[in-house]
Parts: structure tokens; sequence; C-alpha cells
């Protein structure tokens, strides 16, 4: 017999529509997966953001995964642009795999494009382990940091990194290595969260490349890193996940017949 997959909805909520009671419930399973995670933190963290998409498993009608959403104002090449900021973005472990969180990502990431017809959105990351890095690398066909750094597209977007670290985070920013290093009170991912086994370094180049770029990722340091959400992108996104899907059906329909 196949197990049902559990029943997920991903809503996108503004800041000022989270109430107490999810903040808490959001920062007990934050407080799960990091350290140094105390909750005064987190609650002036979770304020300066524009808005939280919340994963919750329907069944038990629990929060089991949130993802933080900004948009602040950037330049590129001169002209005003719209940076999209994805922060701290944390799934229980029984749900990992799970596209529903993906979908409302990419969902937000429409209507701002709309919104914005006339300019540039840029999707920007900060990475402090290999999952967080793999959502751009496996989902954005152009991205920097990127393991085909001689494609110009891919090589032009650093300046965006630049831009927006230099923005917000100054007092952090190591421009030299592209890191930010908020110091030994950061929340760091504890241990056992993204462990890279040297199977999966040796498979997989978007991994050797995660920690090549950020060999202190384990003491809390972030990889800034930067997708142009653009209409090609956001169609390469919506294939790739009706073609998932499809593969998924094909698999189980196959094992329902053995």
């Amino acid at each position: 017999m196949i197990a049902k997959s559990p029943r997920l909805s991903c809503k996108f909520f503004a800041i000022n529509q989270v109430s107490v009671p999810m903040l808490i419930e959001m920062h007990t399973i934050f407080n799960n997966y990091y350290e140094n995670a105390d909750l005064d933190t987190f609650i002036l963290d979770m304020s300066k953001k524009s808005g939280v998409f919340v994963l919750k498993d329907l069944t038990n009608k629990r929060i089991v995964g949130f993802s933080t959403w900004t948009e602040i104002p950037i330049t590129y090449k001169g002209e005003q642009a719209i940076g999209v900021f994805s922060g701290d973005t944390i799934v229980e472990e029984a749900y990992w795999g799970n596209k529903a969180m993906h979908t409302a990502f990419a969902l937000q990431a429409v209507k701002t494009k709309l919104k914005n017809r006339g300019a540039k959105v840029f999707w920007l990351l900060i990475s402090k382990g290999y999952k967080t890095f793999l959502l751009m690398t496996n989902n954005v066909p152009v991205h920097y940091p990127s393991i085909n750094p001689d494609n110009q597209r891919n090589a032009d977007l650093k300046e965006v990194v630049d831009t927006y670290c230099k923005a917000l985070y100054p007092y952090a920013y190591d421009e030299k290595n592209q890191l930010l290093d908020f110091g030994d009170n950061y929340h760091a991912l504890k241990s056992h969260v993204a462990t890279i086994s040297p199977s999966m370094r040796a498979e997989n180049r978007n991994i050797q490349l995660f920690e090549r770029l950020n060999p202190t990722w384990q003491r809390g340091t972030e990889l800034p890193c930067v997708a142009e959400i653009s209409l090609d992108c956001i169609v390469f996104f919506f294939k790739k996940l009706m073609f998932g899907r499809r593969k998924v059906r094909a698999e189980k329909f196959g094992k329902s017949l053995a």
C-alpha cells in the first residue's frame, strides 16, 4: 500500500497579519533546527520582514515550516530594480521535498513581477546551508554564484550581490570572499540538519560549489546569492514543477500495478 502524502497548504501573510500564536509556533520550529535562536531576536528579525510564507499540515492543522520575504529597492547597471529577499527558511524534516512552499514563492514572485513590469526583479538569497543554496540552483537557470562562471549573464549578477550586501549588511560583508559573517552568536544550523556526506559532495557539483565558497558554513556564515526573476525563469519553474508531478504520478501508478 502506498502511504498517503500529507495534505499541505502554503499561504503568504503580510507581516502585520502574523499573530502572536503563529510567531511562537514558527519559533518552536526554528529553535529545533538552529543554534542561538532566542525568541526576542526571532521576533525582532521577523518584524523587519515584509511577509512570511507559512506551510501548514492540513490534517493536524499545524505549522510545519515557513520562509520570510522582504522587498527592497536596489540598482542594477544604473537602473532602479526590485530585490525580493529570502531570509530564514525552515521546514520540518518529515516534510522535506514537498513543493508547496516553492509554488507559493513562485506565485508571489509572479505578482511582484507583474506589478513592476518596467523594472528588473531579483531574488536575493543568503544561505548558511547547502539545502537553501540548492533551492536557487535547482530551480532558476541563471544565478550567481554558479558552476558556469563564464556565462556572462551569470557573471553580470555579481554586481547585484555586492550592492545588496553592502546596503543591508555593511557590518558583516566580507567583499573579498563574498561572505556574510555575523559573528559567533549568530544562529547557525544544528549539526544534524545539513550534514554534507562524501557521497553527496562527490555526486553534486552545486554542493561542491557551496562548500568551496562557504567553507565556514557550520559556524553560521552566509553565502549571498542572486537570480533574476524573469518571465523565462517563471515559465521554467512551472514546467519543471508540472513535469515532476507527472513523473511522481507515473511512478505511483506503476507501483500500484506491481
